[in-house]
């Protein structure tokens, strides 16, 4: 909420903003909207390929979207507070950690998010059956915080 000095408070919220999905709709993403509201999850991690495929800018600092869950209610608005590009390979312990999923290890990390990209979710989004990432694969690290709750 932001004030304006006479005591009235305004939501952050505005219909401007775009949407942030957390996975496809469904369980996981459910857990991950979960998390996100917890304050638990502070990260994610997208490919690359993903935004060169949709021809999509990667977010900037201080940029805000709103969350949706499964049902494709808004839930929260969150802002970028980092994002970098990195070789799958070189992910570090905490962004691992930051991502609120539970994982102790890079390998955890790596193991669960290869799932997702190995999926049919995700191939058939992709169109490519066969799609497999490896240590290049090129990764987008973003950082963010809850501004507010929906």
């Amino acid at each position: 909420m932001t004030g304006d000095g006479s005591g009235y408070r305004r939501p952050v919220t505005s219909p401007d903003l775009p949407r942030f999905e957390f996975a496809f709709p469904g369980p996981l993403r459910d857990q991950l909207v979960a998390a996100v509201l917890a304050g638990t999850k502070t990260s994610t991690t997208g490919l690359l390929q993903d935004y060169e495929r949709d021809g999509e800018p990667l977010e900037v600092v201080g940029a805000r979207a709103v969350v949706v869950d499964s049902a494709d209610r808004p839930v929260a608005v969150i802002e970028v507070t980092g994002v970098r590009v990195v070789r799958l390979g070189d992910v570090d312990l905490d962004h691992a950690r930051d991502e609120g999923e539970g994982y102790d290890s890079v390998a955890a990390w790596r193991a669960g998010h290869e799932q997702y990209w190995h999926g049919p979710d995700y191939r058939g989004w992709l169109g490519d059956p066969e799609f497999t990432v490896h240590d290049d694969t090129p990764a987008v690290l973003e950082r963010f915080r809850v501004v507010e709750r929906l």
